[in-house]
Parts: C-alpha cells; sequence; structure tokens
C-alpha cells in the first residue's frame, strides 16, 4: 500500500491557486516559481533514501514556502493564505520531526 503524501498534495493545490491569481507580472512569475519549488522539492525530498537526504530538500521547500506565503501577502491573496499555513506546519514538522509543540 503506498502511503499519500499530504504536504505533497497540499503544495500542488496551492500551485493551482497561485496559477489563478492576478499580480503585476514579475511578482505573478516569481510566485509561481516559489511555488512550484515547493512542490517539486517535496517530491525530490520523497524520493530520496535517507532522512538527512530527504530533510535536505523538505527544508528547501520550506523556504520557497516561506517566499510563496511572503508574497501572497504582497498581494493580499488572503483565499491562498491558509492553505500555505497549514502546509507550512506540514513542511515544518518533515524537517524537524522531533520539535513539538
Amino acid at each position: 500500500m503506498v502511503k499519500k503524501f499530504i504536504a505533497y498534495d497540499l503544495a500542488l493545490e496551492l500551485y493551482n491557486q497561485c496559477e489563478g491569481l492576478k499580480a503585476k507580472h514579475h511578482v505573478k512569475d516569481q510566485l509561481e516559481r516559489a511555488a512550484l519549488s515547493v512542490a517539486l522539492n517535496l517530491a525530490e525530498g520523497s524520493g530520496k533514501p535517507t532522512m538527512p537526504e530527504k530533510r535536505r530538500f523538505y527544508s528547501i521547500a520550506l523556504g520557497s514556502l516561506r517566499e510563496t506565503q511572503t508574497l501572497l501577502q504582497i498581494i493580499k491573496a488572503d483565499d491562498a493564505i491558509p492553505v500555505a499555513h497549514r502546509l507550512g506546519g506540514m513542511i515544518y514538522r518533515l524537517v524537524h520531526p522531533t520539535v513539538h509543540g
């Protein structure tokens, strides 16, 4: 049985939401690149054989997500912000699995 990767699914949802947003061309381009990076790094990390390798890619995804969140705030994309925050918690736990609270 294949385990579902909820963070990856949510990253795809966030990317699709970002695609539909209106913003100045340069901001929209950066937003889509950052959101795409989140999904791609989660995907690549999930295929790595060791936890340190996985965490390296998940950490990159988290950085890209923070960039995405900032851009969403800049363009006032209120509908996408909750998805981004939920995803942030998931990715944070992938990077820091022993941190509680």
